[in-house]
């Protein structure tokens, strides 16, 4: 059974810093792409940052120079630090991982994690 357990979510000011840990059990997480999303109130979900089995990482431009993704292998976690946090970044943030098999390829989500930046 595939599980992703995010964690670190929660309030912070304009300015302000969190991490988001993302502990995954149930999927060859070295050879995984993961991913975060996240997603506001009335909005689509949008991608936030990506990290591939090879350190390649991408973020959305909004992202970009504030937003960290990086992942520890030998503890199955992904993490996403976030500084210089700006209200329009409140949005509950989903943890995803991209599992390919030889039966295809696979999406799986965590519960996901509110994060509130207050002005």
């Amino acid at each position: 059974q595939v599980q992703l357990v995010e964690s670190g979510g929660g309030l912070v000011q304009t300015g302000g810093s969190l991490r988001l840990s993302c502990a995954a059990s149930g999927i060859i997480f070295s050879s995984s792409t993961m991913a975060w999303y996240r997603q506001a109130p009335g909005k689509q979900r949008e991608l936030v940052a990506r990290i591939t089995s090879d350190g390649r990482r991408n973020y959305a431009d909004s992202t970009k120079g504030r937003f960290t993704s990086s992942r520890d292998n030998a503890k199955n976690t992904v993490y996403l630090q976030m500084n210089s946090l700006e209200p329009e970044d409140t949005a509950v943030y989903y943890c995803n991982a991209v599992v390919i098999t030889f039966a295809g390829e696979h999406d799986y989500w965590g519960q996901g994690t509110q994060v509130t930046v207050s002005s």
